[in-house]
């Protein structure tokens, strides 16, 4: 008998869809016979979708039919759908453990889960303060907000222990704000950077200018000046008493920050200066700075510890292979023993600094195009380089070779949503990082996508979205390993848990009336509570936790009202105030002014080093007309407000006239030849500027060009009794100005365990390469006198077949074999 036919029930449409779904993968597949009796089946009940015709009536199709009116469906369609669904259901309902997509999961890895079955999960304080097999309690996935501080120190006092994640949530960096946005530069600012404490801010900006600043109240401190070209790059180094910056007029010029005053003018390059770095290396009195150039130079700055000289030639290394080549970019090892460098002819260079000298040990050829930025990591021996070809690498140093792991930016995540047209564009990586325990590196690319990769086998583990533009600042956390902070040219600041791919706090740098500012640099303070990013605009930002009180007694603009005016060189390009003819760092503290030159009030003035205790009617500053160099003349601050008679105080007359004797007497010594080094001048200073000293001590009273209260064009030289008061130096003046301490130094105890750190870590990579050296060194000797036995094995059948070759013949024959063993040799050490 046959079967009954079973009672039909009217099939809703996606379930009939998904039928058809169904035979169409199983036919495209190895089950091709179950396919066969599914589409029989299929077509007997009716249960494939129905075609509706005009009116409205359904028609039955065969499978065949359907396949034919839905071309655009592919076998794989249902296991495209299925690999969609859980990426897209994770953003929404948050997995146990992501990127782990089953269809039979259950729970909260099921792809049925919705928000009621996932609810949170509270704790009271005292599972803060259990153990679980001696170790701290690990917070659930599914836990609710962020848990109570309190609870969990409580818990920690209880147990004598508590996780980093627990006692620092991620969380927590939400509460970080903008405490403060400075209008401080006339042009864009690249280079920002913390001094070791973290107490001082250094801005870098294309209007030639370096700016000091105070983290905690944004007060500004001092202007470098000196640079007659956009600065390209800063550096501090790590006993935190010297500031150096590279710029385009291919000149590094170093400063002490406990003075201010200049400590080097650095000429090396024939090219701008593409990067600065101090070494790390800390064994001895010798250090070392180091340069890149455009004029594809790398330049080794030779310098001592103690009396902060500089060698002023360097030792130079040219890696011109061909014309053009330009060095980008450079990165020392946390020891300092390696330095590695990027360029323009895709090679990558690296430099040993364990010898007497620095040299040369390697040339990685691994990358196509131009490699522009690289970085060691912050414990061990690797690092990683980023190109415009689209790839970077992880170098490891292993037997004296340097391996790399491939980061290929064209690798995608399955669930991927991106769009056609990003697929097709050639990735290029824009700037690279690692985080701070070395387990993650993040790579940005030209799509505007950050990518968070395993360091140790290069899997791609997250997509960072969230960028609007070109991304080239990407800085880790001082000591948290989760944060990364990124920004772009698009003004958006982010920063991100890289351990999960989240977002945990944006900024847009929005600039009333200006649009979006492009930021170009951000930085971290050594104890991770502030930030500093500078933009397009000339502005500084400063980030940090806390109350913003104290920023609130600064002005929106700051600048000093010197730090535009024009200088005076000498041969070696120290520089001199050329109103005053003095010295930058010697002349009296400056008035505090806005962007158009108009001084701020009084209040304000007292935020001026050396003004904190003025009197009100020196915080005054004098107005007069001067000529620009266009010949406009213009109205700017040229001294204090005195009486309306110019007349001085009989006090400060008698002063002045008894330490003008007492320079003159100084000046008829200097000149019967007596030493000028006793001078009583700021300690620390070298040659080329105690000829500028000679020169401000030659001219026997104060400066001799200044402007008269009456207005007279600038540059006419007049009598010292009718220059501005505020531009003349007294001798109590410049006393005061040698005890300043504008940068705090490092507390003893932390720069002695960072130095210890900087030396043991020295020593291993030493090690490292010298032991490396020596197994390379005996492998190549064993080659060689394995080919010199095989030459003399020759030799001997040569006698055996052909017994009449003379001696004479036999020695041609062995000094040919030994020159080919010899060049093979020296071909194979090559590093």
């Amino acid at each position: 008998m046959a079967e009954p036919s079973p009672a039909r029930r009217p099939v809703p449409l996606i379930e009939s869809e998904l039928y058809f779904l169904i035979a169409r993968y199983l036919s495209a597949g190895p089950c091709r016979r179950a396919a066969q009796v599914l589409v029989q089946e299929l077509e007997q009940y009716q249960l494939l979708p129905k075609r509706l015709d005009w009116e409205g009536n359904e028609h039955n199709r065969s499978y065949e039919e359907l396949v034919l009116s839905n071309k655009h469906v592919a076998p794989d369609h249902l296991l495209q759908i299925c690999q969609r669904i859980g990426p897209m259901l994770d953003k929404e309902i948050p997995p146990s453990i992501s990127r782990v997509t089953s269809l039979l999961g259950a729970g909260r890895q099921s792809l049925l889960r919705t928000a009621k079955d996932c609810r949170h999960t509270v704790w009271k304080g005292s599972a803060f303060a259990a153990l679980h097999r001696g170790r701290p309690p690990e917070m659930p996935v599914n836990y609710g907000s962020p848990p109570n501080l309190v609870e969990i120190h409580r818990g920690k006092q209880l147990t004598g222990c508590s996780t980093f994640s627990t006692a620092f949530p991620g969380t927590m960096y939400q509460h970080i704000k903008m405490h403060r946005r400075i209008l401080g530069h006339l042009s864009a600012v690249y280079c920002v950077a913390f001094d070791r404490t973290g107490h001082r801010i250094f801005t870098g900006s294309d209007d030639c200018l370096v700016k000091i600043w105070s983290t905690h109240n944004g007060r500004l401190l001092s202007t470098l000046r000196g640079h007659s070209a956009e600065i390209s790059d800063m550096a501090v180094n790590y006993e935190n008493t010297m500031i150096a910056a590279g710029s385009c007029d291919k000149i590094i010029r170093v400063w002490c920050l406990r003075t201010c005053a200049p400590v080097a003018v650095l000429q090396g390059h024939t090219g701008s200066i593409t990067s600065l770095q101090f070494s790390p290396m800390a064994k001895g009195s010798q250090r070392y700075m180091v340069s890149t150039g455009a004029d594809g130079t790398v330049c080794f700055w030779q310098w001592e510890l103690e009396s902060l000289k500089f060698s002023p030639r360097p030792l130079k290394f040219t890696e011109k292979p061909r014309p053009g080549v330009q060095m980008l970019c450079s990165s020392f090892s946390v020891g300092g023993m390696f330095l590695a460098t990027g360029s323009t002819d895709h090679v990558i260079r690296m430099y040993f600094l364990g010898f007497e000298a620095p040299e040369k040990i390697a040339e990685l050829e691994s990358h196509n195009d131009k490699v522009d930025s690289i970085q060691f990591c912050n414990n061990g021996d690797r690092f990683l380089s980023g190109s415009r070809d689209g790839t970077a690498r992880i170098w490891r140093f292993e037997q004296l070779e340097w391996r790399s792991i491939l980061l290929d930016m064209a690798t995608r995540i399955s669930g991927d949503l991106s769009s056609e047209e990003e697929r097709f564009m050639k990735p290029k990586v824009t700037m690279i990082a690692w985080n701070q325990n070395d387990s993650i590196v993040v790579t940005a690319v030209n799509d505007h996508v950050l990518k968070v990769w395993n360091s140790y086998t290069g899997q791609l583990l997250h997509n960072l979205l969230g960028h609007a533009d070109e991304v080239f600042v990407l800085e880790t956390h001082p000591f948290d390993s989760r944060i990364m902070l990124s920004a772009g040219h698009d003004g958006s600041i982010f920063i991100w848990d890289i351990t999960k791919g989240t977002k945990m706090k944006h900024y847009f740098n929005m600039i009333e009336g200006q649009g979006h500012g492009a930021v170009f640099d951000c930085k971290f303070s050594q104890d991770g509570q502030h930030f500093a990013c500078t933009d397009s605009h000339g502005h500084l930002l400063i980030f940090g936790f806390g109350c913003s009180k104290p920023y609130e007694k600064i002005p929106d603009q700051m600048f000093f009202h010197t730090d535009y005016r024009p200088l005076i060189r000498d041969s070696n390009n120290y520089v001199l105030d050329e109103q005053t003819q003095q010295a930058p760092h010697l002349m009296p503290p400056p008035f505090l002014v806005d962007v158009d030159g108009n001084p701020h009030p009084t209040k304000f003035q007292r935020l001026v080093p050396g003004r904190e205790n003025s009197a009100d009617e020196h915080l005054v500053p004098q107005l007069g007309y001067v000529a620009t160099s266009d010949g406009e003349v213009i109205e700017q601050i040229i001294s204090l407000q005195t009486n309306d008679n110019g007349e001085r105080s009989p006090e400060s007359s008698v002063l002045d006239g008894m330490i003008r004797q007492l320079q003159q007497q100084q000046d008829q010594r200097m000149g019967a030849g007596q030493d000028p080094v006793s001078s009583g001048l700021p300690n620390g200073e070298e040659t080329p500027r105690r000829g500028f000293r000679r020169l401000s001590l030659d001219i026997q009273s104060p400066p001799n060009i200044g402007l008269r209260r009456s207005g007279q064009v600038e540059g006419v030289r007049q009598m010292h009794q009718n220059a501005p008061r505020s531009q003349i130096a007294t001798e109590r003046d410049l006393q005061a100005w040698k005890r300043r301490v504008v940068v705090p130094e490092v507390p003893l105890g932390v720069f002695r365990k960072l130095e210890h750190f900087r030396i043991e870590k020295g020593e291993e990579e030493r090690n490292l390469y010298i032991i490396g050296r020596k197994r390379k060194t005996l492998q190549l000797s064993q080659k060689s006198d394995s080919v010199v036995s095989m030459s003399q094995s020759r030799q001997r059948t040569c006698r055996r077949k052909y017994p009449s070759y003379g001696r004479r013949n036999l020695e041609q024959i062995e000094i040919s074999s030994g020159n080919e063993s010899s060049s093979s040799i020296r071909h194979r050490f090559f590093i």
